[in-house]
C-alpha cells in the first residue's frame, strides 16, 4: 500500500481491510459496472443484508439502537475503504443520515422519531438527510402536524431511500425536520454522472406528516457538516485508489525499453498525487474528529470548510491527473478509472460550489483558529509536575542579551535561558543531560506548558537543531561536553557547511577535498548558500574524504571552527536587501582528527540525519501566519469577497497540513514507526507559501510598488526563496517521495 490512510489504529485498520475483503468477494468492479442500470433504478445491490448484517454502514450508531458502537471516525474508515473499492449503492447517504440523526437531541429518548429512524437505519433501511438548503418545501399546520408540497432538488440515493429526512420551513419560519417514506411521495429518478449511485428528486404535495415524525434537535448546520465530513472520507478513498493505480502502472508499463516510472517528470507527477491525496486524507480525518470529539461549533465548521476544500472539490482533478499518467488506456469505458471520476465529480457537485466554503473559511478565520490540541489525559503527570515546577519558575526569571544568532526572542541569554538549558527542556527529546530523554508525549506536554505561558518565549539553538543530534550520535564524550551544553545556553551559534556551487541538492556530488595530514585533515573547498555562516561560531560541514570511492561513500562530517586561518566568509546579499546567506571559502583549512564525526567515510548517513532533522524543522514554517497583508485588506476593501475566498483557500491548506502533522504525532505515540509525513509536509509546504504568495501580491495590487508597505507584501515575498530552496528544493523531495516512498524505480 503507497497511499496515507485516515485508519490510524491497528483497529481501524482492519476495519478498513475488512471493508476492502468485503468489496472484493461481494462488489467487483465488473459486477458493479454491469449493474449500473439497476442502481440508478433505486434497486439494492444483491449483498446489501449482507453488508447491513456486518453492521458496516452502522458502525457509527450506539449499540442501543443496534449500531457497533464506534466513532465517527470508524465510519469514516469504512467510508474511505468503500471509496477506494467503488463499493456501489447508498452506503454513504445512510451513513450520513444515521450520523445526522444521531446529533440530534432526540435521538436519547426512546420513543422519539430519531431513536425509531436510527433502530430502522441500523436493521438495514437504507436513508437519506437533504440540507436546510438543498430542499424548497413549505408546511401547512393540519392539525397536530403538517402537510408538506415541494421538491428536494437532485439528491444521491433519494431513489433507493426508504427513509428520507426532510427539512421544511413552518408558518413562523422555523425550520423543522421530518422522518417520511419516500415511496409515499413521488421520486422521480435522473440519469446522474456516478454510475454507481442512484440520483433522484422527492416531490410531495400536501403530503401528511403527523408530529411524530418531526426530529427534534436537528441543527442545519451540523448535518451540513457532516455531510461534508463524510463525504470528503469517501473522496479521499478515491484519491488513494488512483494513487496506488498510477503508482503499480508506472512500475510495470515499459516504454523506450525501461518502466516509465523511471522518468522524472512521472515521478513528480505521482508524488505530487501522493501529497495532494495526503492533505485530503488530512483534512477528511480533522473534520470527523472535530465533528465527533468538539462541542465548539467554530472547530466543527472550520474543519467542515477545510474538507470542502482540500478533501472533495479538488477530488476529480486528482482523478484526471492520474487518467494523464495512464495515458490513453485511462480515458477508455473499460477502464476503470471513468467510474472513479464519475463518483468524484458527482461527490464534489453534491456539496455545492467551492466558494461557498472558502467565503465561510475565510470570514471565520478572522476570528478562529484551528485547535488542533491533542489530548494527553493524566499520563506522566509526575513529569508534567517537574515541567510545570521549572517553567514557573522561569517565569520569575529574565534575559539580559540575544545570542549571535540575531535579536529575536527564542535567541535571547541571560539567566532564563541557563535555567532552561540546565533543566533539559530546551531540547527535551535529547538524552540526558542535555534534554530529558522526553518521549513523544512528554515532549508534548513540554510544548503544551509552554503555550499556558504566554510571557515564557521557549528558546531555539537555531541551525544546531539540526546538527548537534550528529555531534551526540557519532561525537566523541570531550566534543559533546564542550558543545552541547554552550549551545543550548545560546553561548556558540552554528552553521551548516552542505551545499556547494558545482553540486546544488546533489549534496552526494561534492569536490570540497580533505587531505589526510599529520594530526588531522587539510581542506579546500567552496560552500555556498551557507546561512548565518557570517555570525556562526562552528560549522558542520561535509568534504570528500576518498576522491576514489563511491558517490555517497568517502564523506566525512567535521566540525569546523569558523575562525580558523583559511576560512573566508563572504555574504550574499539577496533579492530583498537582506544578506543571511554566505559563500564560505576553505584554502588549506587545517582541522584536528578529534573535529571528526566517526570515521572518515561516514560523512553522508550523518548528513541524512541532519536533513531529516531540517526538513522537519522546515515543515513548522505552516504555523507561521502567511495572511497578514491579507487579513488587514479584508478591513478596508470595499469588497471583501475575493479576499476572504484567498484566506479560506490558503487557510484550507494550512489546516490540512496542520492535522497531517497531528496525524503523525498520534502515530508516533501509538508506538508506530515514523511514516512519510516530513518528505510531504514539506512539498505541501512549499506549495501552500507560493499560493499565499500570488493570492497577496494579486489581491494588494498598488501595495507591492513599494519595498516597505503597511502592511508588508513584496518584503515577505522577495523572501521567499529562501524558504522554498532551505532543507532541499520541491524536486529533490518529489525525488524522494517517489523513489523512496512510492517505490518507483530510480534511472
Amino acid at each position: 500500500m503507497t497511499h496515507v490512510s485516515i485508519a490510524l489504529t491497528p483497529e481501524q485498520q482492519q476495519l478498513s481491510a475488512a471493508v476492502e475483503q468485503f468489496a472484493a468477494r461481494h462488489a467487483p468492479i465488473d459486477a458493479t459496472r454491469a449493474g449500473s442500470d439497476d442502481l440508478a433504478d433505486g434497486h439494492l445491490p444483491s449483498w446489501w443484508d449482507t453488508l447491513t448484517d456486518n453492521g458496516f454502514h452502522a458502525v457509527h450508531l450506539p449499540e442501543s439502537v443496534g449500531g457497533q458502537g464506534g466513532r465517527l471516525e470508524d465510519m469514516a474508515c469504512v467510508l474511505e475503504a468503500a471509496g477506494s473499492a467503488l463499493l456501489p449503492g447508498p452506503l454513504l447517504t445512510t451513513a450520513i443520515a444515521g450520523a445526522s440523526v444521531m446529533a440530534s437531541a432526540g435521538a436519547s429518548d426512546e420513543g422519539a422519531a430519531a431513536a425509531t429512524l436510527l433502530k430502522e437505519i441500523a436493521a438495514g433501511a437504507p436513508a437519506a438527510v437533504l440540507s436546510g438548503d438543498q430542499a424548497a418545501f413549505t408546511a401547512r399546520r393540519d392539525g397536530d402536524g403538517w402537510r408538506l408540497t415541494g421538491s428536494s432538488g437532485l439528491t444521491l440515493g433519494m431513489c433507493s431511500a426508504q427513509r428520507a429526512v426532510v427539512p421544511f420551513t413552518e408558518e413562523t419560519g422555523a425550520l423543522l425536520w421530518a422522518v417520511l417514506n419516500p415511496a409515499e411521495g413521488q421520486v422521480e429518478a435522473r440519469r446522474g454522472t456516478d454510475l454507481t449511485t442512484d440520483l433522484g428528486i422527492l416531490h410531495l404535495r400536501d403530503h401528511a406528516v403527523p408530529a411524530s415524525a418531526i426530529l427534534t434537535g436537528l441543527d442545519a448546520d451540523r448535518v451540513s457538516d457532516l455531510t461534508v465530513a463524510l463525504t470528503a472520507a469517501a473522496a479521499a478513498g478515491i484519491t488513494q485508489w488512483c494513487v496506488d493505480t498510477v503508482t503499480e502502472h508506472l512500475r510495470t508499463r515499459e516504454q523506450f525499453g525501461k518502466p516509465i516510472g523511471t522518468f522524472q517528470a512521472l515521478q513528480h507527477k505521482a508524488a505530487m498525487l501522493l501529497v495532494n491525496s495526503a492533505l485530503a486524507t488530512a483534512a477528511a480525518w480533522d473534520a470527523v474528529r472535530a465533528l465527533s470529539g468538539s462541542a465548539d461549533t467554530d472547530q466543527r465548521r472550520l474543519t467542515a470548510c477545510s474538507a470542502a476544500v482540500m478533501a472533495v472539490m479538488p477530488v476529480p482533478g486528482l482523478v484526471l491527473e492520474a487518467l494523464t499518467m495512464l495515458g490513453a488506456i485511462g480515458f477508455t469505458w473499460e477502464h476503470d478509472l471513468h467510474l472513479y471520476w464519475r463518483r468524484a465529480t458527482s461527490l464534489a457537485a453534491s456539496i455545492g460550489p467551492v466558494s461557498r466554503w472558502t467565503r465561510t473559511l475565510g470570514t471565520l478565520s478572522g476570528t478562529a483558529t484551528r485547535d488542533l490540541t491533542v489530548n494527553l489525559g493524566e499520563v506522566d503527570a509526575d513529569f508534567r509536575a517537574r515541567v510545570v515546577a521549572i517553567l514557573d519558575r522561569a517565569l520569575g526569571l529574565s534575559d539580559n542579551g540575544f545570542s549571535r544568532q540575531g535579536d529575536y526572542p527564542e535567541f535571547a541569554v541571560g539567566p532564563r535561558r541557563e535555567l532552561l538549558a540546565d533543566s533539559g527542556l530546551i531540547a527535551p527529546h535529547w538524552p540526558a543531560p542535555w534534554g530529558c530523554d522526553a518521549s513523544v508525549r512528554q515532549q508534548l506536554i513540554v510544548e503544551e506548558e509552554f503555550g499556558k505561558r504566554a510571557g515564557l518565549v521557549r528558546p531555539s539553538v537555531g541551525i544546531a537543531e539540526w546538527i548537534l543530534p550528529s555531534v551526540m550520535a557519532a561525537g566523541t564524550p570531550q566534543l559533546q561536553e564542550r558543545f552541547v551544553p554552550a549551545t543550548l545556553r545560546g553561548d556558540l551559534s552554528w552553521c551548516q557547511l552542505f551545499s556547494e556551487p558545482g553540486a546544488g541538492s546533489d549534496l552526494a556530488a561534492l569536490s570540497t577535498r580533505a587531505v589526510r595530514v599529520e594530526g588531522g585533515w587539510r581542506i579546500n573547498g567552496h560552500k555556498i548558500w551557507t546561512s548565518l555562516a557570517h555570525r556562526a561560531d562552528y560549522g558542520a560541514l561535509l568534504a570528500r574524504t576518498d576522491p576514489d570511492a563511491p558517490k555517497h561513500r568517502g564523506i566525512g562530517y567535521f566540525i569546523l571552527d569558523m575562525r580558523l586561518p583559511g576560512v573566508e566568509v563572504r555574504q550574499i546579499t539577496q533579492s530583498s536587501g537582506r544578506a543571511e546567506f554566505n559563500e564560505v571559502f576553505l584554502t588549506d583549512v587545517f582541522v584536528p582528527d578529534g573535529m571528526l564525526l566517526g570515521d572518515p567515510a561516514s560523512g553522508w548517513q550523518l548528513a541524512i540525519s541532519t536533513m531529516a532533522h531540517e526538513r522537519v524543522a522546515i515543515s513548522g514554517y505552516v504555523n507561521i501566519d502567511r495572511m497578514g497583508a491579507l487579513r488587514e485588506l479584508v478591513a478596508v476593501t470595499p469588497d471583501p469577497d475575493p479576499v476572504l475566498h484567498a484566506i479560506g483557500e490558503i487557510d484550507a491548506y494550512t489546516n490540512a497540513l496542520k492535522a497531517l502533522g497531528v496525524r503523525e504525532t498520534l502515530r508516533l505515540l501509538d508506538g508506530q514507526a515514523p511514516g512519510p509525513a516530513s518528505s510531504i509536509a514539506k512539498v505541501a509546504t512549499n506549495v501552500m507559501l507560493r499560493r499565499a504568495a500570488e493570492l497577496t501580491l494579486g489581491l494588494t495590487g498598488p501595495l507591492a510598488l513599494e519595498q516597505d508597505s503597511q502592511p508588508a507584501v513584496v518584503g515577505p515575498y522577495l523572501d521567499l526563496p529562501a524558504e522554498l530552496i532551505g532543507g532541499g528544493t520541491t524536486e529533490i523531495q518529489l525525488n524522494i517521495i517517489a523513489q523512496l516512498i512510492l517505490g518507483l524505480p530510480r534511472k
